[in-house]
């Protein structure tokens, strides 16, 4: 069951690849999921004060949450000149506008006189400029500041000195994304390979249909690696698929899973004797009927796989009015998961088409806002409608109270259910986290970038402090 001494990293389940189901697809995948990108990052534990520690906390939002690009909302969050989004991570908030057909701007959520809160609430909202409800002090769209009561006892504040502070602010296919470090390198070297890949999935002509909020007793790192991994499949989800999924890793901020439906290698835990997975093959029918499309008797030479697709093509197709003649099998049935740092998912498939987003949940080191954003693509030449309200569920409420989620509201309860078992271990255990060296790669590169951001802005402070 180890790793060859001389390849940590190397060893695999057994069964059939990712790769070789993607090669034996009916319609092939584009040139971005057939890449491989692994490597060996090490096997050290990861010390549980990571998850449980406030000052560890404080060091991730003055270090990191401050100086790395995120995304704060989708453009039809704002779609007319006016309209604006308060974005919030701990901390920090920010008012993202738009200020002109085709400009949009960002800017700290804070007056410049003694520093309230111009806007309230996090969420979208519209009006001609932003005002101040303490002394009121005026600015315009663009943060240009615009009045002042009393002026005569201000001469020392005018526009240049006293205009609100601007946040770094980009889009990228549809999101718009903010970074508060005003020296930030470009979002597009964080993005690394996403423009490229995401050129074959444009989430740009996707509609938001569902956005779930749900408050997890549990760090919020904690709670976005329990989506980073297949591995949980067996015993949180009791289903044997998972072991063969594929992982890679594409650069600090990026990283990607591949687990393919309609296929099933109950060898892939052979090395287990005894194990319960070890069944035999299913046949292309029973696989079939794991698939979410119409049941039908297969043909000798037909596939789960080829059947449910063209079944997806049509049904979907019919149903939003979009031609999917062109869609792979892999796009059209698998849960193709990327995750760009420090808390965002993109999921470019069709029947698994969604958005996630983790963040702390106000200064609360146990607990976090976990964010479903389901995505639906748009007809051709159709207009993004207004997003939907967010849905808000408390931590005891189920996501099956949620109808529009369907069959994976009962999967969200599963993915959610250990949170605060696994919450509640960390602060009592004497060692560290231990993670596999292949299906929980992900969750180590994410560490590493962490740790990154952490002694950059270490050596920041000591630079200004000398």
């Amino acid at each position: 069951m180890a790793d060859n001494a001389q390849s940590p990293g190397s060893a695999r389940a057994l069964g059939t690849s990712i790769a070789d189901v993607l090669a034996s697809d009916a319609r092939p995948a584009p040139a971005p999921l057939t890449t491989h990108a692994y490597e060996f990052l090490g096997d050290a534990d990861l010390p549980t004060h990571r998850y449980t520690c406030d000052d560890f906390f404080q060091q991730e939002m003055s270090g990191m949450w401050s100086r790395c690009w995120q995304w704060a909302c989708r453009e039809e969050h704002i779609p007319t000149v006016g309209d604006h989004y308060v974005y919030d991570i701990g901390p920090y908030s920010v008012i993202i506008t738009r200020v002109a057909v085709g400009e949009i701007k960002a800017f700290i959520n804070s007056c410049t006189h003694r520093g309230t809160r111009l806007l309230s609430e996090e969420g979208p909202g519209s009006g001609q400029g932003f005002h101040c409800p303490f002394h009121g002090w005026s600015y315009d769209l663009d943060g240009t500041l615009k009045d002042v009561p009393g002026h005569w006892d201000f001469p020392h504040v005018c526009e240049a000195t006293h205009s609100l502070q601007s946040v770094r602010c980009d889009t990228w296919q549809g999101f718009i994304f903010v970074n508060f470090d005003i020296d930030a390198k470009p979002l597009r070297e964080q993005l690394d390979v996403m423009p490229e890949h995401f050129s074959h999935f444009p989430l740009s002509h996707r509609r938001i249909r569902l956005h779930v909020q749900k408050a997890l007793p549990a760090n919020w790192k904690a709670a976005q690696e329990a989506f980073m991994e297949a591995y949980h499949n067996f015993t949180t989800h009791d289903a044997p698929t998972g072991a063969n999924a594929q992982y890679d890793i594409f650069g600090p901020h990026v990283s990607r899973f591949i687990h393919s439906l309609g296929h099933y290698s109950p060898e892939a835990l052979s090395d287990y004797p005894g194990d319960k997975w070890r069944a035999p093959p299913l046949t292309e029918q029973e696989l079939l009927a794991g698939l979410p499309v119409e049941q039908r008797q297969l043909a000798e030479d037909e596939t789960a796989r080829a059947v449910g697709a063209q079944q997806l093509r049509e049904a979907l197709g019919a149903q939003l009015n979009v031609d999917f003649s062109a869609a792979s099998d892999s796009e059209m049935l698998d849960s193709i998961e990327y995750h760009v740092f420090p808390n965002a998912f993109f999921f470019p498939g069709i029947l698994i088409s969604m958005a996630y987003r983790f963040r702390p949940l106000d200064d609360d080191v146990d607990s976090c806002l976990f964010e479903i954003l389901m995505l639906e693509p748009l007809a051709e030449g159709a207009t993004h409608p207004d997003p939907p309200e967010p849905v808000y569920l408390e931590v005891e409420q189920s996501y099956t109270e949620v109808d529009e989620l369907a069959w994976l509201g009962a999967v969200y309860d599963q993915d959610t259910s250990n949170l605060q078992l696994q919450q509640q271990g960390l602060k009592s255990s004497r060692k560290g986290i231990t993670l596999g060296n292949y299906q929980e790669a992900r969750i180590r590169r994410f560490h590493l970038t962490l740790d990154h951001y952490l002694a950059q802005a270490h050596l920041a402070q000591g630079s200004s402090d000398g």
